[in-house]
């Protein structure tokens, strides 16, 4: 069978995950691993999960917990979900929330709605490697979007129509960006607002990060911001996307967007046509969770990622070589990394696991054009302090010696 014969032009755009690939390698016991984005699993809420769950199956919510349910999401969940994004600014009710499996589902859901072959996305250079596999699937082209930059709205239709499709939405995550870490500034935020009004597109915004801030100024999400202008979600452009991964657990692949009804009922109709709804029990025992301890949990995440930010970044300082400059998030799971011009991240970390036995993720594949080699992001979500002090003194020791040409292996 030629495979390829039948496969579909699509499939081409498909590559795999390089974080996902790196996972493999660093399960081995003698790596220090500053690479995989993801929660420590010994602060996950294995009691009250387990509670949760014993609770649903011993109840008459046994029988919704293993049935088939509505595609939107679970109501107690989305009317919990609804209850927070008004905490935050953003006035709203279930029917402008949609569950799905978990907010990576959502992007794949939101690309597949929104963007036909030869069609724009605008986005950072770089910015989450999971959006681009999303979308890339649909045949996009990428167009670099910052908030300091000088193109405008006239500039990205031309370049957007010589494509041969328009510009469709901006996606940006906002808070703690996966993988630089960065935020985007309230005059940033209303920056785009301007923008994708006057271009008359969508805005994607990934708060997957947004509830883990350590200290700083908290800024309104731009969807909170835009009905700020517009008066009501019904009438907005921005499609918010949340998960329980960063704050609960990932395992339960529970996530969600809340936008404009419109957005929710085509949301609902792919559902449908994907997987029909969202793993009942799963939406039940997080809805729970969440209920009774979510407020004490996230406290408990912020202080525990907070010291290890502050670790890593001192670190940083006391090891790192001159000519290597790095992020200094207010929040998130990530510090991004610049090399000097001349130096591979690639190349860099293929050295770092045979000499040093240290992981990261090098920077090129979060850049949609495949530029950024001389970068890298370190994840300290997971790392003990002397796994921090251990890691980037040897990782420091190493771009130095790399940098001045003294390793050639």
């Amino acid at each position: 069978m030629d495979w390829n014969a039948v496969l579909a032009t699509r499939s081409s755009r498909m590559k795999a995950s390089e974080i996902r690939e790196l996972l493999k390698v660093i399960a081995q016991p003698d790596v220090i691993s500053f690479a995989g984005g993801i929660p420590d699993p010994k602060l996950f809420p294995v009691d009250a999960m387990s509670q949760a769950m014993t609770g649903a199956m011993a109840s008459d919510q046994a029988e919704d917990a293993l049935q088939y349910s509505v595609s939107e999401g679970y109501l107690p969940l989305r009317e919990w979900i609804a209850a927070e994004m008004q905490r935050i600014g953003v006035p709203c009710g279930p029917q402008n929330i949609f569950i799905s499996s978990g907010s990576q589902q959502a992007l794949d859901y939101l690309g597949k709605l929104m963007i036909s072959p030869g069609d724009t996305v605008l986005c950072g250079w770089p910015t989450y490697l999971g959006a681009l596999g999303a979308f890339n699937a649909y045949e996009p082209c990428f167009e670099q979007y910052s908030p300091t930059g000088n193109v405008g709205a006239t500039e990205y239709k031309a370049r957007a129509a010589a494509s041969g499709g328009r510009a469709k939405f901006a996606y940006m995550s906002v808070d703690f960006a996966n993988p630089t870490g960065e935020t985007l500034d309230r005059r940033a935020r209303l920056q785009l607002l301007d923008l994708a009004a006057e271009m008359d597109i969508a805005i994607i915004e990934d708060a997957a990060y947004q509830a883990l801030r350590y200290d700083g100024e908290t800024i309104p999400p731009i969807l909170a911001l835009e009905i700020e202008r517009c008066g009501t979600i019904e009438a907005a452009r921005t499609i918010y996307c949340g998960s329980f991964s960063k704050t609960l657990a990932p395992g339960l692949r529970v996530g969600w967007v809340c936008a404009a009804s419109p957005v929710i009922e085509r949301l609902v109709l792919l559902k449908q046509a994907g997987d029909l709804h969202s793993a009942s029990l799963n939406q039940i025992v997080v809805a729970e969770v969440a209920k009774t301890i979510m407020a004490d949990h996230v406290k408990l995440l912020r202080k525990t990622y907070q010291a290890r930010r502050d670790h890593m970044l001192a670190a940083l300082e006391k090891y790192m070589p001159a000519g290597v400059d790095w992020t200094r998030p207010e929040g998130g799971m990530f510090i991004w990394v610049t090399l000097p011009a001349h130096m591979d991240g690639a190349e860099l970390l293929t050295q770092s696991l045979a000499a040093e036995r240290v992981a990261f993720v090098p920077g090129r594949a979060f850049f949609a054009d495949g530029s950024g080699g001389n970068t890298l992001r370190l994840s300290f979500s997971c790392a003990t302090a002397e796994q921090i002090d251990t890691g980037i003194k040897r990782l420091g020791a190493l771009i130095e010696r790399v940098g001045s040409g003294q390793d050639h292996r």
